[in-house]
């Protein structure tokens, strides 16, 4: 009712919530999980390396109040999105928040751009996305009403955005797809559930590690907000998008990139 006090209690809590975030092991995917940890939720991370899961899960479940458990898959082809699907099936009734973090990423020259390279990135960038939200649908649905819809969070890029300085074709590629995907997706799904996607700018993680060491400082000091993206900072937007407080967004894409999307 228009002029009503809105209510603001729990307005960014997602305690309780079940969670899978796919690449959760480092990085973003990492940052994503120990937030959702930390804020109560129950979280199942996923990626190719059981020994890193495992030695991730157990140090984000110190972190409390929420858990953390580890699945080892590859989102690389459709039976391995469909192993991850049933195995969140066989841990949870109902999924609350699926975040497609799991990708890679390949950069050089042109002419040194080969079909192998080039189809990895799609596949898992792209594919893995579409396979993985196809076949974890009835467990989001299951979650979700039009007045509290359960969550995908996909994990584009500012690189699908504008034109990135370096020669990642197959990389800038996915993520312009990854967008395009959470709109169809949005659109498809509701209301049961909603589709947005977060566009990273630089952040401290194995993919990046390179770009930055070598041009770190100079990515900072382009940046409109002069730094390079912090943990909370990625804690902060995936918290919103999963909770109360985002539950009327859908179909967007939101750079969290300190201002380097609006240079461009």
């Amino acid at each position: 009712m228009s002029g009503a006090r809105p209510d603001v209690h729990g307005l960014f809590s997602i305690e309780g919530k079940s969670a899978l975030v796919t690449g959760g092991s480092r990085g973003i995917g990492r940052m994503i999980a120990s937030a959702y940890v930390q804020a109560g939720a129950r979280v199942l991370i996923s990626s190719r390396k059981l020994d890193d899961l495992e030695r991730t899960a157990a140090e984000l479940s110190s972190l409390g109040p929420g858990t953390c458990a580890a699945v080892e898959a590859n989102l690389s082809t459709e039976d391995g999105c469909r192993f991850l699907a049933d195995a969140v099936g066989a841990s949870f009734e109902k999924l609350d928040i699926l975040v497609n973090n799991a990708g890679a990423t390949w950069g050089a020259p042109l002419a040194e751009h080969d079909e192998k390279s080039f189809e990895r990135v799609i596949g898992l960038n792209v594919k893995g996305v579409f396979f993985l939200t196809k076949f974890l649908v009835p467990l989001l649905e299951a979650a979700g009403t039009a007045e509290d819809p359960s969550r995908v969070l996909n994990i584009g890029s500012i690189d699908g955005l504008h034109v990135p300085e370096l020669e990642t074709y197959s990389y800038s590629a996915s993520k312009a797809a990854v967008h395009q995907l959470t709109r169809h997706l949005a659109k498809r799904l509701a209301p049961l559930v909603t589709v947005n996607a977060i566009a990273p700018g630089p952040f401290e993680s194995k993919m990046m590690a390179a770009t930055l060491a070598a041009f770190g400082d100079e990515i900072a000091a382009a940046a409109p907000l002069r730094r390079i993206g912090r943990p909370d900072d990625m804690a902060g937007a995936a918290i919103y998008l999963a909770s109360r407080a985002g539950r009327y967004v859908t179909g967007a894409v939101i750079p969290v990139d300190g201002g380097i999307a609006t240079l461009k």
